[in-house]
């Protein structure tokens, strides 16, 4: 250990601390495509902005705030996986969707403490350092750039050599400062505890340890909080990058990151550019060495603060992780996974036994005679009692549909979702896959997108603009679109197709089929480089059984406050084409369409019903299947077909905001051939084959 870490620290970095008393990012060269994220390094192609002096947006950024609305505002920043948003739900006594990998927090939550409504806790998505990469990372640093509170940086006690770059650049805004040393159970159980009072009197700033799954450390970090600790000294910016910061002028977040090559801040002045490409050798060189600097200080002051003779990770975990991360092994995992998850539990469980029992024990044996006899004697009118308790009722299409098929099957998936993102397991997956998905113009990243897809596509398309670039995005959201069966969606096919394993199996192999060619396709016809990738893998973890629940809880009412009201406009939109005959006539210009692919006329109005909610339609031929009128061929080649079809009108109107008309126009367009053209292929096939 140094006679004295804090000087030693210094020394490391070479700080000057009369300059700079502004975050400066440990992270990447945007412009160059190089991504420096304290750990680890990846490269690839990234866009750049033009530039001048600062750009607008990173003037909107340095502006004052406006006036709070409240007495004070805490902001909770930290990277992925440090257990931010657990934190937030013990501070609020709310829920802020807890992620166990980095791109699922898209958009910033905020609630009241607890302890004092006049207080408000923000929970920022997950940021590595203060030069952005992904929008997850932009929107963090807008939300510190433009607040005037204190500053909650929650780290991960067993990895703090990987947050405490960040520390540094947080020291140097002069806001108050607290260190939330979270996960310190793990540490404890690894032997890697830190000595928070010794970094504490390093640092200047309180550091409390804390473990936000079960409550430990809450009342100790409300209180430091509270006591509003200014940090004492900024920590300065390191040679020789402070020179060239001091030559840019004005203020020196501004100048760090337009050195940097952060396309917001636009380029730095000639003088401030020459200096730099002199000493350093451009924006790349610039960013990578002060990140290197920064972590010198770090690693430093960590000196006698860690134990340095512990190993962070078991031998059994790390074992763990190369079967699971290996082509073979975690192939076949992960196959194991999605049959016991997807196709038993949401598949078997959520669409078979719990749909069975609220469709037929509750609403086809109870509630919906219940609902036609009270509209048949409280509504003299016909077309009103049509309207609520009709084929097309309100009651007994809209919310039968919604609670007894879609909601029991969203909620089996969101569970076993939950359950995956907590154990750390979605995050090898993502690794994983990365090499397969860059064939296709995606990377690892992608995976929560596509995986999400499978319980809400509307949301997975939301969750798309994590991604890197505007190729991926749109490659993602075009196979989201067409391939990807949101989970109610898929419990009904899966629910249909359990008479028969052969046709499940003819469903997935036609599924991935289509799913490879249009990535491949798209990846071709696309122009753009290949996505760079980065990943920092959480440690394997046992869920926590509150916080599965909580979580799944908190989806499954999003999701149903979300699909209620558009069921219930489906089926006013449906009884009054009913009534004016537009439904008729639309659906006898699907007939020949569905003829053609070998399927009963009656299956025309599940497709027509798709468009509404996807589900919707699935729900549609359930009710065909039930009774019998489709053999396995017509029920593979209508659960191939309405898979495929066009997506509902809710992820339509996302992918407007999101893609563009244009692009969402052709997905629409691409989604009807392609499911009607491999439809029919199937069919034919099947037929062939295996005789009906």
């Amino acid at each position: 250990m140094y006679p004295d870490a804090t000087q030693h620290a210094r020394a490391m970095g070479n700080t000057v601390p009369g300059v700079g008393r502004r975050p400066l990012s440990c992270g990447p060269s945007r412009r160059h495509g190089v991504c420096l994220v304290e750990s680890g390094f990846h490269s690839g192609a990234s866009e750049v902005t033009g530039g001048g002096a600062l750009s607008q947006a990173a003037v909107g950024l340095l502006e004052p705030p406006a006036a709070p609305r409240y007495a004070t505002e805490w902001l909770l920043v930290g990277a992925p996986n440090v257990g931010k948003s657990a934190l937030f739900g013990r501070l609020t006594g709310g829920y802020a969707t807890v992620s166990n990998y980095p791109g699922t927090s898209v958009e910033v939550s905020a609630a009241t403490l607890a302890a004092d409504p006049g207080i408000r806790v923000t929970d920022t998505p997950g940021l590595y350092a203060m030069l952005a990469v992904t929008e997850e990372e932009r929107v963090a640093r807008r939300a510190l750039l433009s607040g005037t509170g204190p500053i909650v940086h929650v780290v991960d006690a067993s990895n703090l050599e990987r947050s405490l770059p960040l520390s540094l650049q947080l020291l140097s805004l002069g806001r108050p400062l607290v260190l939330a040393c979270n996960l310190m159970d793990e540490a404890r159980r690894r032997g890697v505890a830190p000595e928070c009072d010794l970094l504490a009197e390093r640092l200047g700033v309180a550091v409390v340890p804390t473990v936000a799954t079960t409550g430990e450390g809450i009342d100790a970090l409300i209180a430091a909080v509270g006591a509003g600790q200014v940090p004492s000294d900024g920590w300065g910016i390191p040679q020789p990058f402070a020179a060239a910061v001091a030559a840019a002028g004005g203020s020196a977040i501004a100048a760090e990151l337009s050195l940097a090559g952060d396309p917001e801040f636009g380029p730095p002045n000639s003088g401030a550019a020459a200096l730099r490409d002199q000493r350093l050798g451009g924006e790349e060189a610039f960013a990578i060495g002060l990140a290197s600097a920064r972590r010198r200080m770090a690693l430093a002051l960590l000196d006698g603060v860690v134990p340095s003779a512990a190993s962070a990770r078991s031998s059994r975990s790390r074992a763990l992780d190369r079967w699971l991360l290996s082509p073979v092994a975690g192939l076949g995992v992960m196959a194991l996974v999605l049959w016991l998850g997807v196709y038993e539990f949401v598949g078997r469980f959520g669409a078979g036994t719990l749909v069975g029992w609220i469709e037929h024990g509750l609403f086809e044996h109870r509630l919906s005679p219940l609902f036609m006899e009270a509209a048949r004697t409280l509504l003299p009118s016909t077309a009103l009692r049509d309207l609520v308790a009709g084929p097309y009722g309100l009651l007994t299409l809209g919310v039968r549909y919604a609670v007894a098929i879609v909601l029991p099957i969203v909620g089996t998936f969101f569970l076993v979702f939950a359950l995956l993102e907590d154990s750390g397991y979605l995050p090898r997956v993502a690794m994983l896959l990365d090499r397969g998905l860059k064939r296709l113009g995606l990377s690892g990243r992608a995976v929560i997108p596509l995986v999400l897809g499978f319980g809400c596509s509307t949301m997975a398309t939301l969750v798309t603009r994590t991604l890197e670039t505007r190729r991926e995005r749109v490659i993602a959201t075009l196979l989201l679109a067409l391939t990807i069966p949101c989970s109610a969606q898929l419990g009904v096919v899966l629910g249909i197709l359990a008479v028969s394993p052969w046709a499940v199996a003819v469903w997935a192999g036609v599924m991935l089929a289509v799913f490879l060619a249009v990535g491949l396709g798209a990846a071709k016809l696309m122009p753009g480089a290949p996505p760079s990738f980065y990943l920092e893998l959480p440690p394997l973890r046992l869920p926590l059984a509150r916080n599965v629940l909580l979580k799944t809880a908190t989806r499954v009412r999003w999701y149903f406050a979300e699909i209620l009201p558009l069921f219930l406009l489906a089926s006013v939109l449906l009884w009054a084409g009913n009534l004016t005959g537009l439904l008729k006539a639309a659906t006898a210009a699907l007939v020949p369409a569905v003829r053609a692919i070998g399927l009963p006329d009656g299956a025309a109005p599940a497709f027509l019903y798709g468009f509404f909610r996807r589900d919707f339609g699935a729900a549609g031929l359930y009710d065909l299947a039930r009774r019998g009128v489709l053999d396995v061929p017509a029920l593979t080649t209508a659960a191939v077909t309405i898979t495929l079809f066009v997506p509902c009108i809710a992820q339509f109107l996302v992918m407007r905001k999101e893609r563009g008309l244009r692009t969402a126009l052709a997905v629409l367009v691409t989604a009807t051939v392609v499911a009607f053209l491999v439809g029919g292929l199937v069919g034919w096939t099947m037929r062939a084959v295996r005789p009906a």
